[in-house]
């Protein structure tokens, strides 16, 4: 299917998401890391509009946006879909994809940044979980028994936000809380794809710990 790049930073989320995508479908590709501080030539003439990773170069094609690139991906390469042929239940998936991205994220983003009202923010974001764990019942992944869009889409909530939470001591997603959501965080973790997708840990605690560190703390 012709020559894949990947431009993107291993720390980031949103390059995971088109990894693992990637590598589920069995795709070859070149990965080629950013400097997010001093952005490439490359990344700046194939993402002109928003500069940013991850961006696919597909036959020299470039295509932008995570979730963008995962529907791209989905349509070029058929085999072990993402998407079901079914079109309420796609519709369904690209509505909690939107839900995760627009939602979801920020509120928890929002919960560990808050300097005024944080417990409303926390208040929030836990909502936010709660409506995860009631759409993911008692399935295996959100989309059913195998990994689809919508969990591809969470890796955030699995891997990241777990070592926000270590660094930060603000626990949101936990067992008691959300044992659905705590379940499926170890299927999604579990699964081989991911762990090969998956940074080593130590490279976003490390990011993590520095991001939050106190601005009075003593050098």
């Amino acid at each position: 299917m012709g020559e894949v790049q990947l431009l993107g930073a291993k720390l980031s989320p949103f390059t995971c998401r088109v990894e693992i995508a990637l590598n589920l479908k069995g795709i070859k590709y070149d990965f080629v890391e950013e400097d997010l501080q001093n952005k490439s030539p490359l990344l700046l003439k194939y993402n002109p509009v928003h500069k940013k990773v991850p961006v696919l170069v597909h036959n020299g094609k470039p295509i932008a946006e995570s979730v963008v690139i995962l529907e791209y991906i989905e349509e070029t390469w058929k085999d072990t879909p993402i998407l079901s042929g079914d079109p309420y239940e796609r519709a369904m998936a690209r509505f909690w994809v939107n839900f995760i991205d627009e939602k979801c994220m920020l509120s928890i983003w929002n919960a560990f940044s808050a300097k005024e009202e944080p417990e409303k923010a926390i208040k929030e974001a836990c909502e936010n979980l709660e409506l995860l764990e009631n759409e993911l019942g008692g399935k295996k992944f959100f989309g059913g028994d195998s990994l689809g869009i919508v969990d591809i889409v969470a890796c955030f909530l699995a891997f990241w936000l777990g070592i926000v939470q270590e660094v930060t001591g603000l626990e949101l997603l936990t067992r008691e809380k959300f044992p659905k959501l705590s379940g499926w965080v170890d299927q999604f973790l579990g699964c081989r794809i991911v762990k090969e997708s998956l940074p080593p840990r130590e490279l976003p605690l490390g990011f993590y710990r520095t991001r939050f560190q106190p601005k009075n703390a003593s050098t």
